[in-house]
């Protein structure tokens, strides 16, 4: 029988030591974590019964340990909430979570702060879901080739264990044992809490008067995750900026209704459900699943306050290793990787598509390239295949990629929306190659849920992406979706051939698209901070005026939001997931480090603050009421003053904008360090603020070593 997470833990705190037990399995060992050092051992339970506690709190899971610059945290789920049930098993959002300190802080540190600011806002704003039966990492298709009996936690994907990095000293005590003892403990697998980052709707319906459950799941990956303009391309790893696999399942003959709590039976352990499902009939499970990613190639778009950010490209040779490694883990995990480029033919965005190209083109052996052209666009389509003929060397792995790019935005010009449909024509035979993955639940003994009889394996993937990977790309994989939903609603005999659902049951089309709508929205604020574009195609199935307004309203917050405030999204993304580790020790009670400490110099910070004032005055003198005798030059060569310095103020901040976007601070980006000493150093010449900005700097490097003999004496 397979460890699952415990569905009840209580929490005992005492001065010395946190204490976890679950309620329900009161033969189970509990988890002790020692105060303030951390050491983590298991104890007996009933031995615990007497020990002296200040209070004890119901949680629903551990998310994970995190440590800070002075502290180490315990992050516990405070409050879940049920959104539904995949195969009679319920499945929780977390709604609300609580820090809990190892030791007692008595100083105050602006750092530290800091860092739980980002923490909370991080967990409080982002979407994560759990179950304590279903593996929600994987797929359908990969939970039915994994084997059930391994902990929940060992069976997940890697990609999505979106807490992957704040349970590794619950995995590392799992797998190595306390320090003085190493001996692996798999006692502690059921408080090893998996969780997703992501968007997940459950809903039991109908089609056709026929009871069914449509679900969608995206799993964002911890690699490589952040917002828009911070996380372009490829790391050096392979793993793909704003990367999401996005799984569509289909349930029929479900028995389970309703949603329990923590301690419901239907996913404790032991517990056995009707698997003849509804009328005695086998339950069937169908999914589809497409990926989403992108470019992969080193890129960059640098903010610089404009509109449209510069692209910076590294060399196709530079990228190729991470490529290879990207390329292989898809092929590995999907099969044939059919690549959906969506990016434009002109402009800003050529490049990127050039990249693609060249890419794919090292890639695959021989490579064929053919361009479909019309009267709108001299390039409608682009296909990259490999060669016919088998090379001296043998096939590569990489021949497995199909490269089709799509002129999206020349094709839907002018609200013809309903020409992305030539994308789907154009991938008929691919997309009919591919299949969908296809199951019945059948009696499985001891395991949960019961096993999974095979009829039939999705042997591909469409990975789609634009610039974003968000707006276009959510179109067309809703497209995909609604094409393969047809397919296998007419391999169950719900839908006659050639007809399509939409046709069929209007409340079934509703659901559909405000599923697919909401999959956009949130995968959208997750890296761009703001909902998606063209959704009113996704919920009302055309484009409308009223959606191009609210896409302008959309345009202009992710300008402002991806300028001015990703900077502490992306650092929170990084000290959540561990691409930022607080160094150990942290210099100390005390000794604070400013980690987040604005250190341009004082006139280049206060220049919007003049501006603004400039503005106000501007404002105030003008409609301010004067008295009959008051004197009218002396306030007019005032304003003008202020109006021309308002004017200059906001000419400088837009003439250097990379010294005013709110860059991250914990990783900070390459480009964004070389763009501002070459900014400082075009300031430095300006005829105004070059002498005070030269002499702020000279001040600062003084007070800088006067503070740091300080420093030293203090600690001598």
């Amino acid at each position: 029988m397979a460890a699952l997470p415990f569905r009840d833990i209580n929490v005992q705190t005492a001065s010395d030591s946190y204490i976890f037990s679950s309620p329900s399995s009161p033969n189970a060992p509990a988890l002790t974590i020692d105060r303030p050092t951390g050491d983590i051992r298991l104890s007996d339970a009933s031995l615990l019964a007497g020990k002296r506690v200040s209070r004890v709190t119901s949680i629903a899971g551990i998310l994970g340990m995190i440590r800070l610059r002075l502290d180490q945290y315990i992050v516990v789920i405070t409050k879940a909430k049920p959104v539904g049930r995949l195969r009679g098993h319920t499945v929780y959002k977390v709604v609300a979570t609580e820090l809990l300190p190892l030791r007692e802080r008595q100083v105050h540190d602006p750092d530290e702060d800091s860092f739980l600011s980002l923490l909370r806002n991080f967990i409080k704003s982002g979407p994560m879901y759990f179950s304590y039966a279903v593996d929600l990492t994987n797929s359908v298709q990969r939970q039915a080739q994994h084997d059930g009996e391994s902990p929940l936690w060992k069976r997940a994907d890697d990609r999505f264990f979106w807490n992957r990095y704040l349970q590794s000293d619950l995995i590392d005590f799992r797998n190595q044992g306390a320090r003085g003892h190493p001996a692996p403990q798999p006692a502690i697998d059921p408080y090893i809490l998996p969780v997703i980052f992501g968007m997940l709707e459950i809903h039991p319906t109908t089609f056709k008067g026929t009871p069914l459950t449509l679900a969608l799941i995206t799993r964002r990956s911890r690699h490589r995750a952040g917002t828009r303009y911070f996380t372009r391309g490829l790391d050096d790893e392979g793993h793909a900026a704003n990367y999401n696999e996005t799984e569509q399942i289909l349930i029929l003959n479900d028995s389970a209704s309703g949603l329990g709590g923590f301690a419901g039976s239907s996913s404790a352990p032991g517990t056995q459900r009707n698997n003849a499902g509804a009328e005695g009939k086998d339950l069937q499970i169908l999914s589809y699943v497409q990926t989403r990613g992108s470019v992969p190639a080193y890129w960059a778009e640098v903010n610089t306050l404009k509109y449209t950010p510069k692209v910076q490209i590294r060399t196709i040779e530079a990228a190729l290793p991470a490529a290879r490694a990207h390329f292989e883990e898809q092929i590995r995990i999907y099969g044939d990787n059919y690549l959906v480029n969506l990016v434009n033919q002109k402009g800003r965005e050529l490049p990127v598509k050039q990249a693609y190209e060249q890419v794919v083109d090292q890639l695959v052996t021989n490579p064929q390239e053919r361009v479909q052209g019309d009267q709108l666009t001299d390039e409608k389509f682009h296909t990259i295949e490999t060669g016919g003929g088998k090379p001296p060397g043998g096939r590569s792995i990489f021949d497995r990629l199909h490269y089709v790019y799509f002129d999206f935005h020349a094709e839907t010009k002018g609200l013809q929306m309903h020409r992305a449909q030539l994308l789907i024509d154009r991938m008929h035979e691919a997309l009919l190659a591919q299949q969908y993955f296809r199951a019945a639940e059948m009696p499985g003994g001891n395991r949960i849920g019961g096993q999974l009889e095979v009829r039939s394996l999705q042997t591909s993937v469409v990975r789609s992406n634009c610039m974003d990977c968000l707006d276009r790309t959510n179109v067309v994989q809703s497209m995909l979706a609604r094409w393969t939903l047809d397919r296998m609603f007419t391999d169950l005999g719900l839908l006659a051939r050639g007809a399509r659902f939409a046709d069929e049951d209007a409340a079934f089309e509703f659901l559909f698209r405000n599923m697919w709508a909401d999959n956009a929205d949130v995968v959208s604020t997750a890296y761009s901070g703001t909902g998606a574009m063209k959704t009113d195609l996704t919920r009302l199935g055309k484009r409308t005026k009223g959606g191009a307004l609210q896409d302008g309203n959309v345009a202009v917050t992710r300008y402002w939001r991806n300028n001015f405030l990703d900077g502490p999204r992306q650092d929170a993304y990084d000290l959540f997931l561990g691409a930022y580790q607080v160094p150990a020790g942290g210099g100390g009670i005390g000794a604070a480090s400013f980690v987040f400490a604005d250190r341009r110099p004082v006139w280049i910070q206060s220049i919007p603050y003049i501006a603004a004032f400039g503005f106000f005055f501007v404002l105030l003198a003008t409609y301010t009421p004067r008295l009959p005798d008051a004197a009218v030059w002396p306030l007019r060569i005032v304003t003008l003053f202020w109006a021309a310095v308002s004017v200059w103020s906001v000419y400088f901040i837009f003439s250097h904008g990379m010294l005013y976007v709110n860059w991250p601070k914990l990783n900070p980006r390459p480009w964004a360090t070389e763009g501002y000493h070459q900014t400082i150093s075009r300031v430095r010449k300006d005829k105004i603020l070059g002498p005070l900005v030269a002499r702020h700097e000279r001040g600062l490097s003084t007070a800088r070593y006067i503070n740091a003999e300080e420093g030293k004496k203090r600690i001598e």
